[in-house]
């Protein structure tokens, strides 16, 4: 009795279980871990308010020169 290779259904089963071992892969790695100066980071955001506020200031003083020429 002759046996037949299920070819395809090998191809399908090998990718299908590729696909879970990536997977499970790509969800179990954990990210590189850094020294990260968390008060400078706020300062950075802090920073950044009172640039905004700054900026905002600013505008109407340009309006303003721009109404005088």
């Amino acid at each position: 009795m002759a046996v037949t290779r299920l070819k395809r259904k090998g191809r399908r089963n090998k990718t299908n279980s590729l696909k879970r071992t990536t997977a499970i892969k790509r969800l179990t790695a954990t990210p590189v871990i850094k020294n990260v100066d968390v008060e400078s980071l706020k300062e950075g955001f802090a920073g950044g308010d009172k640039k905004a506020s700054a900026k905002k200031q600013e505008e109407p003083k340009k309006e303003a020169a721009a109404d005088k020429e």
